[in-house]
């Protein structure tokens, strides 16, 4: 879509720092913004219902903010002479107090703090120091500004305005750019400094303030928001999905900025566009495949950027205030994702509403009356393919006693994420097969970080080692030592992929994510692809198939466990809470099976550990950033390897594997696997396409049939083939 020409001179002119409009016109929707104030959130026709939820079902939530602010207050009088500081969020809390109860020592309050947090600004400006990373202490200083804006005589308003648009335009244009003051895009979270803009730029156009600065800003921010809006939207796609698989960034911080944009645009203008972004569905859809029903808490596999303290599923406050509040603004329309995210959010463990920092989303009117009953999330598949996302995920069901399985493969994510084509991760009664490292304490540990913990060896994939080669950045800068791994986090395929209630079949293609030239052609390698068949409940075959481009190349199969693994013979033994795995490698006939871990070695990389910084943690917020694994290595280097695994998961009462035997013929090879009555066989090609076949026999019905070689489609809440 071509952009259109205000906007991008407004684009241009902010990038180059110059705020001037020149002659150009106003785009047409500015005209919709309301005249009067306040406008953000709040509105003159809203407000009756605003003070009475406040003082009536919401009443318990606004005496917790008044003790809040006369805490403030207290501390505010007792400094003899305080240095300014950041109260942004106590003035918009002074001023909602003030609007609700028209007590005036509130309106008072609140342009005392509003007045010395725009002093603390400008005092970092000028050290060139940032206020902080996120942008919402200074979002909510212009809250306080629009909801006392009928309160404020014309000069004082025209005052604090101005200095506060002033400074984030400095803030903005200064270069070099300040060091830690995030001027981050709408491909992540969207809480830094670019957030602020759309807030300021609504409440201060049309009233003359800092015209040109304030025009700007409300076209570049509304342009941004809109931007971050279609990105999100276009990650989700029709799976559901988020801006990030780092489940701490997507389901946490990351909702507020498009939430909060909505319900302003709403209350600025009239125009609801929840029904063109139904994101808190999206996010519904993506959380309940990433959810692992654990004893204690819900769980989630620890994907990308996580910290690997607990891995309990990060659906706090802000979550289930997201799904409340698109539950209120479409769910009497979009009646089957407004079902859906019902039953979800009434599962999940989140125990407030809405969060402290954008606290007055409690008060904005609701009327959830309107939407349907719970859906039955029984209705789920057994598999769920995110394509945009970039992941498969498996399970035998949705209880503590299930098998849960993700796949890591294709998508076009890049935001947090990780050198971990083709990782799997696996749970039953505990973390079976994991994703490991941490950044806890990250500004201490960057060589852990950018030279483990975001690279191929700390996931469950496979390495190759080429002499002298480069590593791969993390976080824009290149670690030291690379030991075999990938160097494109995205770009892997998802070849092929089928589910239905008997098994689940993935195979992926990450060739092209280990180093090739410039010119795209291979350096190490050229061909890794990965084939899975999960037979619900318990047993997966994995399938690799691994080329190197000089057959001296070392190959190494990674397998990451909590505990120390059993090695006996070809079979593994490892445990975890009340969860074991046992996973035997049939093939390579020759293989190595070789522990790596244990005190010292428990990040274990090109020679040397890579530390963490534990001091301080209990033994259970380390355990999960991992400190074994199993190097499965062909005895003799080929050019091409296969590996060929079963896993099986049980209780720690299993103590054998069913029976399981090596089937190889012409150019197939695979298992055969005795489970109970039945008898499973499955193969896969070892040369060619990646197919392969798959049989039953036994009591249950017969299955005899090829491999698919299609993406089998899937969209909306119950993963239905799209008609």
């Amino acid at each position: 879509m071509a952009i259109p020409r205000p906007l991008l001179m407004l684009s241009m002119l902010v990038a180059t720092g110059v705020a001037v409009l020149a002659a150009e016109p106003m785009p047409e929707w500015v005209s919709k913004i309301r005249p009067d104030h306040p406008r953000l959130f709040i509105t003159n026709e809203t407000f009756p219902q605003v003070k009475a939820r406040a003082l009536g079902a919401e009443k318990f939530r606004l005496d917790r903010m008044i003790a809040r602010v006369e805490k403030a207050a207290e501390a505010y009088r007792q400094a003899a002479r305080p240095e300014p500081r950041d109260l942004g969020t106590e003035a918009a809390w002074s001023a909602f107090i003030y609007l609700v109860t028209r007590d005036a020592k509130y309106v008072d309050l609140a342009r005392k703090f509003l007045r010395e947090s725009i002093e603390h600004y400008e005092s970092y400006f000028e050290q060139r120091r940032t206020v902080n990373w996120y942008s919402w202490t200074r979002t909510h200083a212009v809250l306080a500004w629009d909801w006392l804006y009928n309160d404020l005589e014309q000069e004082e308003r025209r005052e604090l305005l101005s200095r506060m648009a002033m400074n984030f335009k400095n803030v903005w244009t200064v270069r070099p750019r300040i060091k830690d003051e995030n001027y981050s895009d709408y491909r992540t979270g969207f809480y830094g400094m670019r957030g602020i803009f759309w807030y300021l730029g609504c409440t201060g156009y049309g009233t003359g303030i800092e015209q040109e600065t304030i025009n700007w800003m409300l076209v570049y921010g509304r342009e941004g928001f809109m931007d971050l809006l279609d990105h999100r939207k276009l990650c989700a796609g029709d799976d559901g999905g988020a801006a990030s698989h780092t489940l701490v960034y997507s389901f946490a911080a990351y909702p507020r900025a498009d939430a909060n944009f909505i319900l302003t645009w709403l209350s600025s203008t009239g125009e609801n566009l929840s029904f063109d972004y139904p994101l808190a569905a999206n996010r519904a859809s993506y959380m309940i495949w990433n959810w692992i029903a654990g004893e204690e808490a819900p769980y989630e596999f620890g994907i990308g950027d996580c910290y690997h303290m607990n891995n309990k599923l990060p659906a706090g406050s802000d979550l289930t205030a997201n799904f409340k509040l698109y539950r209120q603004l479409w769910g009497d329309q979009l009646t089957e994702d407004s079902a859906f995210v019902r039953a979800i959010q009434q599962i999940t463990p989140g125990n407030q509403w809405f969060p402290e920092t954008f606290y007055v989303n409690t008060f904005l009117p609701t009327d959830l009356g309107m939407t349907p009953a719970a859906a039955d999330l029984g209705e789920l598949p057994k598999a769920r393919h995110f394509e945009n996302m970039g992941q498969v995920f498996m399970r035998s069901g949705m209880g503590p006693q299930d098998t849960y399985l993700m796949f890591r493969c294709g998508g076009f994510l890049q935001q947090h994420c990780h050198y971990d084509n083709l990782h799997f991760a696996l749970y039953h009664k505990g973390f079976l097969a994991l994703d490991t490292g941490t950044r806890h304490r990250e500004r201490e540990i960057v060589a852990h970080m950018k030279n483990y913990y975001s690279q191929t060896v700390a996931h469950n994939c496979v390495l190759i080692h080429q002499p002298d080669e480069p590593i791969a950045p993390h976080w824009g800068v290149k670690g030291q030592a690379n030991y075999g791994g990938q160097h494109r986090v995205g770009d892997s395929q998802l070849v092929a992929f089928e589910t239905n209630d008997d098994y689940t079949y993935v195979a992926g293609d990450a060739t092209v994510c280990y180093q090739h030239s410039q010119q795209d052609v291979p350096v190490k390698c050229d061909l890794v692809t990965r084939q899975i068949v999960y037979l619900m409940p318990n047993h997966l075959v994995i399938f690799d198939r691994v080329s190197a481009t000089d057959a001296s190349y070392r190959k190494d199969w990674l397998l990451h466990t909590v505990n120390e693994p059993d090695i006996q013979g070809d079979t593994v033994r490892a445990d975890h809470r009340q969860g074991r795995m046992l996973c035997r490698t049939l093939l390579p006939q020759d293989a190595r099976l070789t522990k790596v871990g244990g005190p010292g070695k428990e990040f274990w990389a090109a020679g040397r550990n890579w530390p963490i910084k534990a001091d301080g943690l209990k033994p259970e917020q380390t355990e999960l950033m991992g400190s074994w694994r199993i190097e499965v290595t062909p005895a003799v280097a080929h050019k091409l390897d296969v590996f060929l695994h079963v896993v099986q998961v049980g209780d720690t009462s299993l103590t054998g594997m069913s029976p399981t035997t090596a089937v190889e013929s012409g150019k197939l090879a695979g298992a055969r696997l005795k489970i109970g009555a039945d008898t499973w066989e499955v193969t896969f090609n070892t040369e060619g396409d990646l197919g392969g076949h798959i049989k039953r026999a036994g009591e249950a019905p017969a299955i005899d049939r090829s491999l698919t070689h299609t993406v089998q489609p899937q969209s909306g809440f119950r993963g239905r083939s799209p008609q």
